[in-house]
């Protein structure tokens, strides 16, 4: 799904998000299977690869911002 709009520091910026959320959904089966459900580990690790994502998502381009000035 790669738009005509897709530059590729959003494209390396998507790619870091799929990373989070892949650690994410792995720590979330690792804990599930301690905890004895699987399914609800998967859904709170992807979420929180989703939260830890958008926030390092967040501070880079706070980051880009200032160094460009």
């Amino acid at each position: 799904m790669t738009g005509e709009n897709d530059t590729p520091g959003k494209k390396a910026a998507n790619e870091a998000l799929g990373v989070w959320i892949a650690i994410g959904a792995g720590l979330g089966v690792a804990l599930g299977a301690v905890y004895g459900n699987i399914g609800l580990g998967v859904a709170l690790g992807a979420a929180l690869g989703i939260i830890i994502g958008s926030i390092e998502q967040s501070r880079a381009s706070k980051r880009d911002k200032g160094s460009k000035s």
